[in-house]
């Protein structure tokens, strides 16, 4: 056998630094990892309703359906919304007229803690629908009327998706990864409908190319995004931590403090933890991160130091956020528009501070705030015009 004109059927790679051979027969040592059970096809409740305990806006009214025409015509969607414009409910009409056709429907997420956080609000939406999560350690049941995903689970369903929504394209792991979005691909036979804050040129280009772009600058209570403002560390970041995480409890506010490693969550922590006792920390090696957020959201803490894990799909009430170390080549632009996001998205408190904390203004920080402003400027307008 010719070693070097080995395709893998399932992933595509022909690069032979990752082909191996079992008994003189080639194997891809590239998705191998990605093996188990397939989906199989199932017979779905045709009498599945959408139900919504609230009202959408006239702008997500009028995108929803706008989505809803242009799926019924064959063509993918991108939905590019600001942070905290509700784009999840944006899809929600589409996935009903799917689901009353008895179509596959899946919603895949890079982020597992998004995937689960996820779940109980589209099962609300979808009272009577079968709704299933497939992560790592939860796939034993890996169909229903509406099928939750993490990215990484789409090689089970190959040629399945009449219906797939793609949450945080341009969230890792899913960014830039060629594997997944080989999966993604492949596991689409109808079309799909992309969900980003921040989707990059690539992205915009290729949607353009074989479907819409809907664009949705305006939060969904009409409140303009928090603008981040800039505090210099003259003395250090800890000092300058201290200083706004002090304010914000003594306000009784909750807070989250974002640090661009595990490493420096860890050595800030040590030392907030000594003036600020009531908090904790959060990041992807921590095995009762779950526990932690559920207890933040009590109130049962005040504030949590974390990775870039909660840059997205959480939603605090009166939220107020820290970045320490917002220079850090770690954190591009589309990061810190995420981080900035998570402030003001209850309409029950719209507003909030967001500060970035670093030694000087590098392209990322000034990208960011540029980016919000430019986006309230045009969600402004959006909002005259309603």
């Amino acid at each position: 056998m010719d070693r070097n004109h080995f395709v893998c059927p399932r992933c595509g790679n022909s690069d032979p630094r990752y082909i191996g051979y079992r008994n003189n027969k080639p194997y891809c040592r590239k998705c191998i990892a990605f093996s188990g059970r397939k989906a199989e096809e199932i017979e779905h409740n045709r009498n599945i309703y959408l139900k919504l305990d609230y009202q959408l806006s006239e702008l997500q009214r009028e995108v929803s359906q706008r989505v809803l025409e242009n799926y019924i015509a064959n063509r993918d969607s991108l939905i590019k919304a600001i942070t905290g414009a509700g784009k999840t409910e944006l899809v929600y009409a589409t996935m009903e007229y799917a689901l009353k056709k008895k179509q596959n429907v899946g919603f895949a997420i890079p982020r597992r803690d998004v995937v689960i956080d996820l779940f109980p609000r589209i099962k609300s939406a979808f009272p009577n629908a079968r709704v299933t999560y497939v992560i790592g350690e939860h796939s034993k049941v890996l169909t229903g009327d509406i099928i939750l995903l993490t990215t990484h689970q789409l090689y089970r369903y190959r040629s399945y998706f009449d219906l797939l929504i793609v949450d945080e394209i341009d969230a890792f792991p899913y960014k830039g990864n060629d594997l997944l979005n080989k999966f993604l691909l492949d596991s689409v036979r109808g079309n799909m409908i992309l969900l980003s804050a921040t989707p990059s040129k690539e992205d915009l280009e290729k949607i353009s190319q074989r479907g819409k772009i809907f664009e949705v600058n305006a939060r969904y209570h009409h409140h303009p995004l928090p603008v981040p403002q800039f505090k210099r560390a003259n003395i250090s970041i800890l000092f300058t931590c201290v200083k706004f995480l002090k304010k914000f409890l003594n306000d009784n506010k909750p807070v989250l403090i974002f640090c661009p490693t595990i490493d420096l969550c860890l050595k800030l922590y040590s030392k907030l933890k000594i003036f600020f006792p009531n908090g904790s920390i959060v990041h992807s090696e921590e095995k009762h991160r779950n526990l932690r957020v559920a207890m933040f959201k009590k109130r049962e803490l005040k504030y949590l130091v974390t990775t870039s894990i909660l840059e997205r799909g959480i939603t605090i009430d009166n939220l107020q956020v820290i970045v320490c170390f917002a220079d850090h080549p770690l954190y591009d632009s589309s990061a810190l528009i995420q981080i900035a996001g998570r402030v003001g998205r209850k309409v029950s408190h719209p507003n909030g501070k967001v500060i970035f904390i670093g030694e000087y203004i590098n392209d990322s920080i000034r990208t960011c705030i540029e980016e919000i402003t430019r986006t309230n400027t045009k969600a402004h307008m959006q909002n005259l015009l309603q």
